[in-house]
């Protein structure tokens, strides 16, 4: 997970674009503020209209209190009023206190004390912080908070871990969020609750992943395939790879072949990198190495079928036993001088082949068609080594006039007794 947080001055952010995107015509400082008309042609202190979404601040002197309203003298001919509620106590006539002007009615401003407080306390708030924010409402961007007597804005894409369509639910909620961005320009501040959840499930990912060791077999469900391997939940938001060439000793050309989403499959763990971002599985440990087992039936000279699993240029992949794989180089595919396997031979054709040399460390195997004398095998001009052998000791102290080719004839036509 990254720890980097946007700049709010670079407006190229993901997060900054959806931030502005949501906030356009927003005043997030007059969120939770019912709206009230001012009459037409309310200007400000100035003689000019405030900008769209600002609130002009100024100090006043408590000049009188009359039931739930309190005067406020903030300059000459300049009077204004705001409810007693916004004080945290009565106030006396004569203290002074910062206050935003909100539009005039009736020839006096009205006021906000709140508001002033928020604007000051707004900027002493620090990015990466994490503080507790009260949801207030909601709006098409997401939803309208306050921390303290500060308003603030979460996205949509920040209030879960996934994009949340129900933002309802939050309402009325406090919520543990981090500070992703202040901008006391715009009196803006904007949360991440996605950014805590992210971290507390790194925290929930590592004391996991503590418990997890290279050699360990394991069980879990599959959650993707691909053809180059499946991805594997191993619970606490762990996930590991079953790449295609671990999920068996048989060759697998894609994982959809061999696992679907849904399985239940157990699996060794290979390696675990990157503090447990990347873990390797193989389900292929967990089976019997075909290779320790076929020493006895597979040796040189011995003659077997197999099935043509692959084709390439130079040769050709056949599997004489499940799991176990010889290379019929293009030179041993037939008497005759290829150029290309792919002209003699096509995948998934069976095929008699004589093995050449087996080395089991490397796991090669040298296959042929060819037989000793290099006559194709299984071909009228082959014949098996021991029968040609078995004639040449049969004449052994005979005299060779006979023609050579004419006794193999014969032994052919007339095979020895055993």
């Amino acid at each position: 997970m990254s720890t980097n947080r946007p700049d709010p001055s670079d407006r190229s952010d993901p997060l900054s674009r959806e931030i502005d995107a949501a906030l356009e015509g927003i005043d997030l400082q007059n969120l939770d503020q019912p709206a009230r008309p001012a009459k037409a042609g309310a200007k400000g202190p100035g003689g000019k209209g405030a900008a769209r979404g600002e609130a002009e601040t100024r100090r006043g002197a408590v000049v009188g209190i009359s039931g739930p309203d309190v005067f406020v003298e903030l300059g000459p001919r300049m009077q204004g009023v705001l409810p007693i509620g916004e004080f945290d106590t009565p106030p006396a006539v004569g203290e002074v206190f910062e206050f935003t002007l909100h539009g005039r009615e009736d020839d006096l401003w009205r006021l906000s004390r709140r508001r002033a407080q928020e604007l000051s306390a707004g900027v002493d708030v620090a990015v990466g912080a994490l503080v507790k924010a009260r949801i207030t409402g909601q709006n098409t961007g997401g939803l309208e908070a306050r921390v303290g007597n500060v308003a603030a804005f979460l996205p949509a894409s920040q209030v879960a871990l996934q994009r949340e369509e129900n933002l309802a639910q939050y309402l009325n909620q406090v919520l543990v969020c981090e500070v992703r961005e202040v901008d006391p320009a715009k009196r803006r501040i904007v949360l991440s609750r996605r950014a805590v959840l992210e971290k507390e499930r790194e925290v929930a990912v590592q004391e996991s992943v503590g418990r997890l060791s290279v050699g360990q077999t394991i069980q879990g469900r599959v959650t993707r395939v691909e053809p180059f391997g499946a991805f594997v939940d191993l619970g606490s938001g762990i996930e590991g790879l079953v790449h295609v060439s671990n999920l068996s000793h048989q060759r697998v050309e894609s994982a959809v072949d061999k696992v679907a989403v849904g399985d239940t499959v157990q699996a060794r763990i290979v390696k675990i990198e990157e503090g447990g971002r990347r873990i390797g599985l193989s389900m292929k440990a967990l089976e019997a190495d075909p290779w320790t087992t076929s020493g006895s039936r597979v040796q040189p000279d011995s003659v077997l079928q197999g099935t043509v699993k692959r084709v390439m240029d130079f040769g050709a992949f056949v599997e004489i036993e499940p799991g176990v794989e010889g290379l019929l180089h293009v030179s041993q595919i037939s008497k005759d001088r290829l150029r290309r396997a792919q002209d003699a031979l096509k995948v998934g054709e069976t095929v008699q082949v004589r093995v050449l040399s087996v080395d089991s460390a490397a796991k090669r195997i040298a296959l042929t068609r060819l037989d000793p004398r290099g006559a194709l095998l299984g071909s009228d001009d082959s014949v098996d080594s021991h029968v040609i052998d078995q004639a040449l000791r049969e004449t052994r102290g005979k005299p060779l006039s006979t023609n050579l080719g004419n006794l193999f004839k014969q032994v052919l036509k007339d095979p020895p007794r055993p």
